[in-house]
């Protein structure tokens, strides 16, 4: 079993890619992972927000196979504790399939990335930079990992 995360745009902030490095590497020790980002865009500035959703979200299709188990982070998505979260993902690992997370564009997602997704997670009612999505969403992936192996990194 394997997790993705697939992101729109690079990751051009240095100490956010810093940090995004740094819990990709600790997440080897738990799981097969895998980064991938679809670059952003080129000349859309004739394009309105919805064509721009509609073309991230064929490229974002392209990367998702049919067995794959696709979840948007999203804010209208699922808000959870740590803990919750870290049962969810065991949840979800033990069915056998490849979780796939995405982060959208600046816009957000096409309709047919919802309707083919299986479900939403929100990290938090504030909104953050797609950027800075990136490396807190990585932070509570290893988080969840370590609540599940019993390890001191989180405390209650």
């Amino acid at each position: 079993m394997k997790i993705s995360l697939i992101t729109v745009g690079r990751t051009d902030v240095a100490w956010v890619r810093e940090g995004m490095q740094v819990y990709v590497s600790r997440l080897g020790h738990y799981c097969s992972f895998a980064l991938e980002e679809i670059p952003e865009l080129k000349n859309v500035s004739a394009l309105s927000h919805d064509q721009i959703k509609q073309k991230e979200g064929e490229l974002i299709l392209k990367k998702i196979r049919n067995s794959d188990c696709l979840i948007l982070l999203d804010e209208r998505g699922k808000l959870q504790t740590s803990l919750e979260w870290a049962s969810w993902i065991q949840g979800r690992l033990s069915a056998g399939r490849d979780l796939v997370f995405v982060i959208g564009g600046a816009y957000g997602f096409s309709k047919d990335v919802y309707d083919r997704a299986e479900g939403m997670v929100s990290l938090s009612k504030m909104t953050f930079s797609h950027q800075m999505v990136r490396a807190i969403f990585l932070e509570q992936l290893y988080r969840a990992f370590t609540i599940l192996r019993g390890e001191p990194y989180h405390h209650e």
